[in-house]
């Protein structure tokens, strides 16, 4: 204010401004220091200008007078006009009508705004959200604060104000109804004689350092009438991983309790009571004292209905689950890594079964953890509503793995591994859930996910064989042919060599899940237009708040487990959100439903393998130059095709920052080098793919990339990339890898590069189809 008024002086009364007066106020002084005044703002101002400053002594304003005389003639306006109220406004007085007020808003309150856009089309939504902050400036309207549009301050005439709604609701304490009724367990007859653990009172014993648990007298539980949050601890996701591809609506029991009161009780019990008679086949426990010095770790059950793939379901799940949280590093475990089949793995099979015309099984272990011998002393609470009549104050001394035991799914996987290698299968040493058996011309393939394998053989004799030992050895289930596996449906056409994985299923139920099974479809995941940065994240508490209540986080992890299983084309567009998942705002959660309405016109589409001529392993690597908007690097892409279908792809951002668009295509051939080297050390010990021999083609569409992978020149614009870069050279000189050149209209990787422009959405047709993705009803009718 200062500025403008010395400005308007000057020019205006041509007069200068010399000496300025004031007292000490940091606004005006600055600080003081050892040295004396530090200036501040105002002050290194003044100096600039040449202008006197003049500072009254501390708590002597007399020395200002002027100014303080002016403070107390206003003060006394002010009285004055407080004192001698009119009856009437000057408006009234100079107009003879009193002012509407009908446009006086409360501060802050919601209200629905229709902004002004010509480019809305008839069925477009007509206003957003957004709260009231003020009116326009020199206009007749409002100003609201709107952090779901795209401009957050719109300036509009037509509103609709909710002013009985509060900005901030307060959320007062609820009050329950504590009345307690008892209601009773209902027993199947059948119950006692089932297992040899008979359903006890719920008691526990003063056992030194036990978990607390709730009595339960005479086998009867009481129930409150308050409501309960669901929720599931982490502790417990050792077994809900084998169901990460069911995100539906979840109604199964969260507890024993819950279970014994539901509708479907029986089944519950039933579950529960099959559940301890395989662990009493398996004898996994033995009861026993509770040793001085040892503290027992708890269990809890954990209930699931398995469902097929239409969503119906197939049987009731009930399993003992250990609270491994409590487990002891060094004292009761050791080592808990396991692995786990890939998805590459699991579709390059697939491949070689459309390929081959191989017979494809599918078998289910029961049980699959309590299989696993255990090396440590680990002590068990007894499980819930099956206590020992007599023997409550005992506990489980752990014999066999079990679910939730830190170690439990390694011990599996050994047991398993030391049973099929003395059955002759060998372990691929790239991927250690991947086994072979070859019997002079007869060959069989087995996949281990958890507790889910994959029998594909050319010998239905052998294959019959397999399962008969894995029969002797576990308690199995036999599926059949495969058609359904971590939520991928599998669909055959064996007469003209077509296998097909769709997640038609998955994707429906994740649309209902954030309901948008009914929206409009889309046609592309992401455009080019759409550009995604930190500058979109919430802004304030406000939109922080506005951004709690969406599941941004859920729709984005439910979303890649369908790009890692199937769907290549969404893969850039998942890359890019999971970069926000920390903090997101409205415009990423607007591109992440943009995603769920590319999936709803797409659901139909399945990832395709065909009978060719040539089995070769050809892969595509692409990068765009500069792409994030946040730090101006670049999106590396590569996709990887065998038997017509893609097998393994990636989209990433580069870890450097491109000088160059050679060099951001050169890190691309660098991506997709190190997995072509992966793919030939895999495939190569299936022995049965005599093309990945020869050196594995990586198309790419920059010309100075693949020169400069090809020979040793030295090249100034790249002279600073790290070291690592050149295994690129080195492989090609290996004869592992051949990079290759091609136009980038045969690019089928730019999608995992950057969104395409609308002009060539149509050539995305070509390169889903080019990929392998194509519609179901084009290939099985």
């Amino acid at each position: 204010m200062f500025k403008i008024y010395k400005a308007e002086i000057e020019l205006k009364q041509e007069k200068k401004i010399k000496i300025v007066r004031s007292d000490r106020g940091g606004e005006f002084y600055g600080r003081y220091g050892e040295a004396g005044q530090i200036p501040g703002p105002f002050a290194k101002f003044l100096q600039e200008c040449g202008v006197d400053a003049q500072y009254t002594m501390p708590g002597e304003p007399e020395q200002n007078g002027v100014a303080e005389r002016r403070n107390r003639t206003l003060m006394d306006m002010v009285r004055k006009f407080l004192a001698n109220l009119c009856p009437r406004l000057p408006f009234e007085l100079w107009c003879g009508h009193k002012p509407s007020l009908s446009h006086f808003r409360i501060w802050g309150c919601p209200a629905e705004v229709r902004p002004y856009d010509p480019s809305l089309k008839k069925l477009d939504p007509r206003s957003v959200s957004g709260y009231f902050v003020g009116y326009a400036n020199k206009s007749k309207g409002y100003r609201f604060y709107c952090p779901s549009y795209s401009m957050r301050i719109v300036e509009s005439k037509r509103a609709v104000f909710l002013e009985g709604d509060s900005v901030n609701e307060v959320v007062q304490p609820s009050r329950f109804a504590f009345e307690e009724e008892r209601v009773a367990i209902p027993v199947p007859p059948s119950l006692e004689s089932a297992v040899s653990l008979p359903l006890t009172e719920h008691v526990d014993e003063a056992i030194p350092m036990v978990i607390e648990a709730q009595p339960i007298d005479d086998a009867l539980l009481r129930r409150s009438q308050r409501s309960r949050k669901p929720a599931i601890s982490d502790d417990y996701m050792v077994y809900l991983q084998e169901h990460e591809f069911d995100i539906g609506v979840v109604d199964d029991p969260l507890s024993y309790s819950q279970a014994i009161q539901s509708s479907q009780s029986t089944k519950w019990i039933d579950a529960m009571v099959d559940e301890l008679k395989s662990m009493d086949n398996n004898n996994v426990w033995d009861l026993v004292d509770l040793p001085n010095g040892c503290r027992p770790i708890g269990c809890k059950w954990v209930f699931k209905t398995k469902k097929d793939s239409t969503g119906k379901i197939e049987r009731y799940k009930a399993r003992l689950v250990a609270k491994g949280f409590s487990q002891k590093e060094g004292v009761d475990y050791k080592e808990t890594f396991s692995p786990v089949s890939s998805k590459d793995s699991f579709r390059i099979v697939m491949a070689l079964v459309a390929h081959f015309d191989l017979e494809l099984h599918q078998m289910d272990v029961k049980t699959a953890f309590l299989n696993g011998d255990l090396t440590e002393d680990v002590y068990m609470l007894q499980p819930d509503g099956f206590q020992v009549s007599g023997k409550e104050h005992m506990v489980c001394k752990l014999k066999k793995s079990i679910y939730g035991l830190k170690q439990a799914s390694r011990q599996w996987y050994l047991k398993f591994d030391n049973v099929v290698t003395s059955f002759g299968f060998k372990e691929n040493p790239v991927d250690h859930c991947i086994y072979l058996k070859i019997n002079g011309s007869k060959i069989i393939f087995l996949v281990l996910y958890v507790d889910d394998i994959l029998l594909a053989s050319n010998d239905l004799g052998l294959l019959r064989e397999t399962k008969r030992f894995l029969f002797d050895n576990f308690e199995m289930k036999d599926l059949g042919e495969a058609s359904f596996v971590l939520g991928i449906e599998i669909h055959r056409d064996r007469s003209r060599g077509i296998l097909g994985l769709s997640q038609k299923s998955y994707i429906s139920r994740v649309l209902e899940r954030f309901n948008m099974s009914t929206c409009a479809a889309g046609d592309a995941p992401v455009v080019k237009g759409d550009k995604l940065s930190k500058l979109q994240c919430p802004q304030n508490d406000l939109e922080r708040n506005e951004m709690k209540k969406i599941p941004y986080a859920s729709a984005v992890g439910s979303l890649m487990y369908a790009q890692v299983c199937t769907r290549p084309d969404i893969a850039f567009a998942i890359s890019v959100l999971g970069r926000f998942q920390s903090d997101p705002g409205m415009d990423h959660w607007r591109v992440a439903k943009k995603v769920l309405r590319y999936l709803q016109r797409t659901k139909d589409f399945m990832l395709t393998y065909r009978r060719s001529d040539l089995l070769e392993v050809v892969g595509y690597a692409d990068a765009d130059y500069a792409g994030c908007a946040d730090d101006l690097k670049s999106t590396s892409g590569y996709v990887f095709m065998l038997a017509g279908g893609a097998i393994s792809w990636k989209s990433v951002k580069q870890t450097l920052t491109a000088s160059s668009t050679m060099q951001a295509e050169y890190v691309a051939c660098y991506e997709a080098t190190l997995q072509a080297v992966w793919l030939r050390n895999f495939i190569s010990r299936l022995e049965i793919v005599d093309s990945i021999s020869k050196p594995l083609t990586i198309y790419n569409d920059n010309s100075a990339a693949v020169c400069f992978s090809k020979n040793n020149k030295r090249s100034t614009g790249l002279k600073h990339m790290h070291i690592k870069y050149l295994v690129v050279k080195e492989k090609i000189q290996e004869l592992q890898t051949s990079i290759v050149h091609i136009t980038t209209k045969e690019m089928i990787a730019d999608p995992l590069t950057k969104g395409l422009s609308p002009k060539f959405l149509r050539s995305m047709l070509l390169i889903r189809t080019h990929m392998g993705l194509v519609e179901s009803f084009d290939v099985f009718g």
